[in-house]
């Protein structure tokens, strides 16, 4: 596996296809409560932090708790984010993943 390659990837599709939703839905940064991205490396949350130009606090990180925990990061995150009351009703959550095979998804919910 080519490390760097695959990093690089990450960060690219998970920055264009944020962007993408944010502009179909019109919607800025600052709509956006918390965002649940993949918990594979800290690293690429920081650079897509800074890519998207939006402050790491909107950014629910547990991997220094949990590590990564592969295709459950997510779900688990988006769980313990609202148990921690990061996320309210109304609240607008965007979720992005990047995993094997190269597959990504970027997914904007409104939660109730």
């Amino acid at each position: 596996m080519a490390g760097r390659e695959v990093f690089k990837a990450a960060v690219n599709v998970m920055d264009k296809s944020t962007r993408e939703i944010l502009e179909r839905f019109n919607l800025s940064a600052d709509d956006i409560s918390c965002i649940i991205p993949h918990q594979a490396n800290l690293r690429i949350i920081d650079l897509l932090s800074t890519r998207l130009g939006i402050k790491k606090d909107k950014f629910f990180v547990n991997l220094d708790r949990y590590g990564n925990t592969s295709a459950a990061s997510v779900p688990l995150a988006l769980d313990e984010a609202f148990r921690n009351g990061r996320i309210k009703s109304g609240d607008y959550v965007l979720l992005m993943a990047f995993g094997a095979g190269l597959t990504w998804a970027t997914s904007l919910i409104k939660w109730q």
